[in-house]
């Protein structure tokens, strides 16, 4: 290639970002620090790391399994959707107490259609218990089991149309993933400030050992100041906006360091009892679900789930006659 053309490349305008790309830069100002924006170079440093983490966050959601019908029907046909609940009732309890479900009901949205979508998440638990087992014709008793149950449900960003749905679902990964970086953001502030107060006091003392006892005292103390010293440096010059915006990019450039998702497998009778895989049991299902390792460390099973609008609206009907009831008495 000329010099000339090197030079014409080197003068073009960069492409126009793509819309997404765009709205993440906006989603870096307003949740990391709205200072970055003003670091030069702001958008060419973040758009590839943000196309990257975009690109990441949208397999995570694309390859979630789904919808699934959460209903009684569907508890009693779908080995998955009885092992999610205890009772087919559980079901109507947690949509009557999700306050999600709760404004998306009342919302004229629900009315587009007699069906919505949400995810749905859910956490994964395990106790033992002594049980009774059946090995051929004898049944053995007080035989140690393993029983796999699930609690915390919540249904997330219900709407009538699942591409919404799954659009506002990578928008909610990015988000936290950056949400995770801003902790990080503010825990090196709190070390910063921590510092600060150690290196203020350590001073405060070393002006009065120099008063009353000069020597071997004042040596060490004088070696611990310049420590603390160092160490303040240190942490100020990462949380300069430059320095942030270098380990921000490097940051989106490993999302599944902080965000990713896993593949379960488990084989359950209909009690929730763990049990090696038989094809001949008809109560006895295998079990293949996702699970996510979320921005507080805990760990989720997500799926799409499709939910009936009118059962949903009764749901809550119920919870609210519920609730006010136990307020009465």
């Amino acid at each position: 290639m000329s010099f000339f053309k090197s030079v014409v490349n080197f003068l073009k305008p960069a492409p126009p970002l793509r819309p997404e790309v765009a709205r993440a830069l906006d989603r870096v100002a307003e949740i990391v620090d709205p200072m970055l924006r003003n670091v030069g170079g702001f958008e060419r440093r973040l758009a590839g790391p943000l196309e990257h983490a975009l690109g990441y966050c949208a397999g995570l959601v694309d390859g979630l399994p789904g919808p699934i019908d959460m209903d009684r029907e569907s508890f009693a046909r779908d080995p998955l959707v009885h092992a999610l609940f205890a009772t087919a009732g559980d079901i109507e309890q947690m949509l009557g107490r999700s306050q999600a479900v709760r404004d998306f009901v009342v919302s004229p949205a629900s009315l587009e259609s007699d069906y919505f979508y949400a995810l749905f998440a859910a956490r994964r638990h395990q106790k033992t218990q002594l049980g009774m087992s059946r090995h051929g014709d004898v049944i053995h008793g007080d035989v140690p089991q393993v029983v796999v149950y699930f609690a915390d449900h919540l249904l997330i960003e219900p709407n009538c149309q699942l591409a919404t749905l799954q659009e506002a679902m990578r928008a909610r990964s990015l988000e936290s993933l950056l949400m995770t970086f801003r902790e990080h953001v503010d825990a090196l502030r709190l070390e910063r400030d921590g510092l600060r107060a150690d290196t203020s006091v350590e001073r405060a003392h070393l002006i009065v050992r120099h008063g009353q006892s000069p020597g071997g005292d004042v040596t060490v103390h004088t070696r611990h100041l310049k420590d603390l010293e160092a160490k303040l440096r240190e942490k100020a010059e990462s949380l300069m906006p430059e320095q942030i915006l270098e380990t921000l990019a490097d940051f989106l450039l490993q999302p599944e360091a902080s965000f990713s998702a896993t593949s379960a497998r488990i084989t359950v009778d209909r009690l929730g009892i763990v049990c090696e895989e038989s094809a001949d049991d008809a109560n006895v299902s295998t079990l293949d679900f996702p699970e996510i390792r979320g921005r507080d460390k805990r760990i989720y099973m997500v799926t799409l789930a499709r939910l009936h609008r009118d059962e949903a609206r009764a749901a809550v009907d119920i919870v609210r006659d519920q609730q006010h009831r136990f307020m009465i008495i």
